[in-house]
């Protein structure tokens, strides 16, 4: 296979050498780096909650084993219709599409578990099911949207991938267009066709989103090309699918869902794709390198830059600044370190190669760690970070240029300024932000207001910029309404 073009590097080992000995968690033999970030450093800014919606009680058929998907209603993300009218949209794992109006009242708007049939799948693997939504963003004038579900079953011997899939594969991840017949109606009627369909040896790490970079317009070459967040598929820490350019898993795609240019002819490979028109790899693939990039989004002020956070294995979780072509380094690096599956019994982390800089690979803008059980530290540690947005809304000016995310499972609430968020320099600060809930104006926690110790919190944004909580728990939906700075 030829050698794909390297994007241009942004961080080289010396910088990053630097940042990492100016900490103490550095270790600077050999052995694992036992506590490689800093914990959160607490804020001087706290955030008002005020309640917003709450969604329907959803089940998925047929009912999970798994305890973490016995929710109230795996609500996944909050997003606004691109079409003046605000409504908002909210899509549960379940299967079902909700639209809010401004007070917050929800009907359905599509169901597309019943729109697929048996073939559906939201009862194994935590982002299985309707994963994500994206409307074009001249959805008032076209009708169309997209949206990604997961299908098992007969599926799987009935339906092919469309790019290379593990032999014997447990899930397909499906991107769907729907054109509405009225695009203003609140309730969709219209057509739909299958744009893409993945295979994934897992029923874990799918496709986790899909989304329109919204400051793109109808005259830039970004206008109307869908960015796709795709896991490896559970393939494990040590594997090579997330570096191997011939095949999608752990990769965010780019593609052009109006083009006919694909093997399949069902969506176009755009031509400024980094890696467009080479021989043996894959045209579709904008970044590569990553284990679940569970979140995408793009800075809609300052230089407008793309933001993903990743979920790593055991020890880093990570934000990073993503540009065409860059290599994120798993299953070779997690997060700003490298990882070892063989011989590494703590499953740790350890201090990078002194000729690093060789490999190009990009690292993160902002991090957090893990914390395990000293008695299992290969375990599952139970937290995992969730992407959000650089808030860029006038009404909490405290957040203003603050790129907002969290730690899902307990619901901390983080933010790091976006200002120092910079390839090649140490990582951003994370600062945790303290809540207070707007009906009794007392502090609260997440876990106290979604009633339960897993929050599964995940946010939302309207196209003026307010920052949206959601918990998966209880199915309730928070809008950020204020903030309290403490002197």
């Amino acid at each position: 296979m030829p050698k794909p073009r390297r994007a241009r590097r942004a961080l080289t080992a010396g910088a990053l050498l630097i940042a990492l000995l100016a900490s103490p968690a550095f270790a600077q033999d050999d052995a694992p780096i036992s506590d490689p970030l800093p914990d959160p450093t607490p804020s001087r800014h706290g955030l008002v909650l005020t309640e917003f919606a709450t969604l329907p009680k959803s089940e998925s058929v047929p009912p999970p084993t798994d305890s973490r998907l016995k929710r109230w209603a795996r609500i996944n993300h909050l997003g606004e219709v691109p079409d003046r009218s605000r409504r908002l949209y909210v899509p549960d794992l379940n299967g079902k599409l909700h639209l809010l109006d401004r007070t917050g009242a929800s009907h359905e708007y599509l169901d597309t578990a019943a729109a697929v049939g048996p073939d559906f799948w939201s009862h194994q693997g935590l982002g299985s099911g309707l994963g994500s939504v994206a409307f074009h963003p001249a959805f008032a004038r076209n009708g169309t949207f997209y949206t990604v579900h997961t299908e098992g079953r007969d599926a799987l011997t009935a339906k092919t991938p469309d790019l290379p899939a593990p032999a014997n594969g447990r899930l397909h991840s499906v991107i769907t267009e729907w054109v509405a017949d009225d695009p203003s109606a609140d309730s969709f009627s219209g057509t739909r066709r299958d744009v893409l369909r993945l295979g994934f040896q897992n029923v874990y790490h799918n496709i986790q989103e899909i989304a329109f970079n919204p400051n793109a317009r109808p005259w830039s070459r970004d206008y109307g090309l869908l960015y796709v967040a795709v896991g490896d598929g559970a393939a494990g820490a040590g594997g090579t699918v997330p570096q191997d350019l011939t095949v999608p898993q752990g990769k965010i795609l780019r593609i052009d869902p109006s083009g006919t240019n694909s093997a399949s002819g069902r969506y176009g490979v755009p031509r400024t794709n980094p890696f467009a028109g080479q021989e043996g790899v894959l045209g579709e693939i904008y970044a590569y390198g990553l284990r679940n990039p569970h979140r995408i989004s793009w800075d809609t002020g300052g230089r407008h830059r793309m933001f993903a956070g990743n979920i790593g294995e055991h020890r880093v979780d990570s934000v990073y600044e993503v540009r065409a072509g860059d290599n994120f380094g798993w299953s070779n690096r997690e997060g700003p370190f490298a990882y070892r599956k063989a011989s590494n019994p703590t499953c740790g982390v350890f201090p990078l190669p002194e000729d690093d800089a060789l490999n190009g690979y990009t690292y993160p803008v902002a991090a957090i760690d893990h914390k395990p059980s000293a008695e299992r530290p290969c375990a599952d540690s139970g937290t995992a970070l969730i992407g959000g947005f650089v808030h860029r809304g006038r009404q909490i000016p405290e957040l203003y240029g603050k790129y907002v995310y969290a730690e899902g499972v307990s619901g901390r609430l983080l933010y790091s300024d976006a200002r120092d968020m910079r390839r090649g320099e140490p990582l951003a600060t994370a600062y945790q932000l303290q809540l207070f809930d707007a009906a009794t104006g007392a502090a609260v926690t997440m876990r106290e207001l979604a009633g339960h110790n897993r929050v599964d919190l995940r946010f939302g944004t309207d196209r003026r910029g307010a920052l949206y909580v959601l918990s998966k728990a209880n199915g309730k939906v928070w809008k950020v309404t204020d903030a309290i700075t403490s002197r």
